[in-house]
């Protein structure tokens, strides 16, 4: 029988800080990072996966799809993903996981998953297993590691943040449909190919009845009109005045705006499988 023990990087925060907690804390154990590409990622996550192949002095394996998402798309006749129907999640990234894994299984090896949920995340939940050789470990949450520990555990390192965090918070996918509507127009002026992509996405997909758009209520179409991008600034900034009044100033906290969309915006639900 042989022990796996393997690690998830979705190109975020959370999971690169805890393969830097592992690889800090538990040298001993003989990890494999891997990372499910859907094909539709950032450029910036690409990037973010090479620091961190520096540091952690090992690749990261890649579990590239079968089927990428355009193939998807059309099985599902051209209906966008949705939080009702995350079809993204289930096809390019737990499958590819689960395929991956499961030659193992079947040998009868076990199978050690960590996954990076915060000890100040009681809302969420992880991959839950349904093989009995295959065992979800969450060290943050063992460990009473939150936000800020995630953060300077990245800063540390000298790996850092991803680049996107600069703009963004949520997944490193592009048409991450949890993404809030500041962050649609940012991506709009970050990635213009990329914004343009989704718009046609959702626009065939309007066109073959789908009854979901990237943004809930509205789609980017409408969303990337001067007036309603003014509209959303003028939201944003509103939310963030009022958060900055009810937090005591901090100047270690500069980026203060991105890092806490979701104080900004109410909790939001998002993917475990992309968003961590």
């Amino acid at each position: 029988m042989i022990e796996r023990h393997v690690l998830g990087l979705s190109g975020g925060r959370d999971s690169a800080a805890l393969a830097i907690f592992m690889r800090q804390n538990y040298p001993e154990i003989d990890i494999e990072y891997f990372f499910t590409d859907t094909g539709k990622e950032l450029p910036e996550v690409y990037e973010f996966l090479g620091r961190l192949e520096g540091f952690l002095g090992k690749p990261v394996i890649r579990l590239n799809p079968d089927r990428d998402f355009d193939f998807w798309l059309t099985q599902y006749k051209s209906f966008l993903p949705s939080p009702k129907t995350r079809w993204c999640t289930r096809q390019l990234k737990i499958r590819p996981f689960e395929e991956w894994v499961r030659p193992s299984l079947i040998a009868g090896d076990e199978v050690t998953s960590y996954v990076a949920i915060r000890a100040d995340e009681d809302y969420r939940e992880g991959y839950s297993s349904t093989h009995p050789n295959l065992r979800v470990r969450l060290p943050f949450r063992e460990s009473g590691i939150d936000k800020p520990r995630v953060i300077e555990i990245l800063e540390a390192s000298g790996v850092g943040l991803p680049d996107y965090y600069r703009w963004r918070s949520r997944s490193g996918c592009t048409f991450c449909f949890y993404q809030q509507k500041i962050e649609w127009v940012r991506l709009m002026e970050e990635h213009p190919q990329e914004f343009e992509d989704a718009r046609k996405y959702e626009k065939t997909a309007i066109e073959h009845g789908s009854p979901f758009t990237w943004s809930q209520g509205e789609s980017l179409e409408e969303m990337a009109r001067p007036e309603r991008i003014a509209e959303i600034r003028a939201d944003h900034e509103r939310r963030l005045e009022r958060l900055r009044g009810r937090i005591r100033p901090n100047p270690l906290r500069a980026t203060l705006e991105m890092m806490d969309i979701d104080a900004i915006y109410g909790q939001a639900k998002a993917c475990i499988a992309c968003h961590r």
